[in-house]
Formats: structure tokens, sequence, C-alpha cells
């Protein structure tokens, strides 16, 4: 066997372009994203494996259930095609199974951290930002949005991929061996919530105009509920919608008794 062959980073960059864009294309309920996973180890396969038959072989023993954050879960296509470089070069412990583990050992960490980062955390910073410069009437807003978040996948992307390939099959050791994905978690929680705190002070803005008078006193709501907390209102709605989506309650459901409860309050004045 031919103990030679070696990836270039052209092949590598065209199977990187093939996981960001197509990770997620043929989306099915039996496999998830393998034929996604299948399709970002085409340039890889296609350098390493010369015959029909083991091109065909090796693409197959991809097409297991797999299915993880796309971003960073790059690291996982990375790692493969450094396997499969190890394995058509003559090493023989790097079998299906050996492959198939590693994939499934990693796609469910990598679809927590990813997705609390990317859409818990990343994605909603950007948008709080940018939908205010929208809202503004400044079409530079959503340009902003498009920049800000493709640097972003790009950028995560690119660097996982490459950083899973030149670890190769030492990756879950190195993840998994230290606690990092546990760290990284736990950081980004406590990072996610201040944030979240951050944006519910900033862009959630419930007033009561209502006045009360007591003989020769007036009294305004609003102002007395400032005195004890800031936004009190703000914070009790969402405390008050946290708790039902804890309970299950559906996130429509909730869309529209904001908006019924939104115009009875205002047509009455209460809010």
């Amino acid at each position: 066997m031919d103990n030679n062959k070696k990836l270039s980073k052209t092949d590598l960059l065209k199977s990187f372009f093939c996981w960001h864009m197509f990770a997620q294309s043929c989306y099915n309920f039996e496999r998830f994203q393998a034929l996604g996973f299948v399709h970002s180890m085409i340039p890889i396969v296609s350098k390493l494996y010369h015959t029909k038959e083991e091109i065909s072989q090796a693409l197959k023993r991809h097409l297991t259930f797999f299915n993880t954050e796309a971003n960073f879960g790059s690291m996982i296509p990375g790692m493969i095609a450094a396997l499969e470089e190890e394995r058509a070069n003559g090493n023989t412990d790097i079998t299906d199974e050996t492959i198939n583990s590693l994939k499934t050992g990693l796609m469910g960490p990598f679809a927590g951290i990813g997705d609390t980062i990317t859409q818990g955390l990343v994605k909603t910073v950007f948008l709080a930002v940018t939908v205010d410069i929208a809202a503004k009437g400044n079409v530079f807003g959503p340009i902003l949005f498009f920049i800000l978040f493709t640097t972003y996948v790009v950028g995560v992307g690119y660097f996982m991929y490459f950083q899973g390939y030149k670890w190769g099959k030492n990756a879950l050791n190195k993840i998994t061996g230290t606690n990092v994905m546990q760290k990284i978690t736990e950081g980004m929680n406590v990072l996610g919530l201040t944030v979240l705190g951050a944006l519910v002070a900033a862009m959630v803005n419930i007033k009561t105009p209502l006045v009360f008078k007591i003989q020769q006193t007036t009294i305004e709501v609003q102002q007395l509920l400032d005195k004890i907390v800031p936004n009190l209102l703000s914070l009790m709605t969402v405390f008050i919608l946290w708790y039902l989506l804890k309970k299950n309650k559906s996130v429509v459901s909730l869309i529209l008794w904001i908006f019924i409860i939104g115009i009875i309050a205002a047509y009455f004045k209460i809010l």
C-alpha cells in the first residue's frame, strides 16, 4: 500500500466548504446530517482512494446517523479527514467502528456547546444590536448583521475544522480528558445569562401610566415601582414568560396572549 498519501490544503478547503455550505442539506429524521457529512468527505476520499470500490466503501461508512451544531461541529469532519488519511496510508487500527464511535462521541458535546454559544448568545447579541439600528430606519442594520454573523460562522467553522484535522484521532481525548467542554459550557452559560439580563433591561420596556389621587396626594404607580426596582414590570413579565415556558406552554400561544393583553392594556390605558 502507498504510505505517502497526503491531503493538501486545497483538499481540506474543499471539504470544509462542502461541510459549511451543505451540512444540513437533505436533512431527514432517519439520518439527520449524514448526507451532508458524506458530501464533505467526497474531496477527501476522492484524493485518498482510487478504485470505485474503495471510494464507495469510504462514503458508505459515513452514512450512519449524525447530528451536531454545524459551526463548532466542524471539528468532527476535520478530525475524520485526518483519520481517513491515516487509514489510507495503512493504519489498520482505524476501523469503521473507530471512525463512527469518534463521530458519535463528539457530536453530542459539540451540539450542546455550539447551540448554546451560536444560537443562544452570539446571534442574540448581534440581533439585539442590529435590530435596534434597523428599527431607527437605518438600512445598515440588516447588512451589519449579515456581515457580523457570516464572519462569525465562517471564522469559527474554519478554525474548528483545521484544528480537528490537526488533532486527528486524539481530538476526543484532548477535549473530554481535560473537561474542556464542561468548562466552556459553564462559562458560556454564565456569560449568556449576563447578556440576557442586560438585554431585558435594554430591550423590554413595559411601563404603566396609572395615577391614583388620594385627597391632595397624587401617586404615580410607575414612579413608585421604579423606586422599588427599576423596570420592575419588564422583569416580572420576563420571569412569568420564563416560568410558563418551563411548564411547556406553547411559544405561539404565549405570543398571542402577549398581543391580546397588550391591546387590552393599551386600550384601557393600564400599560
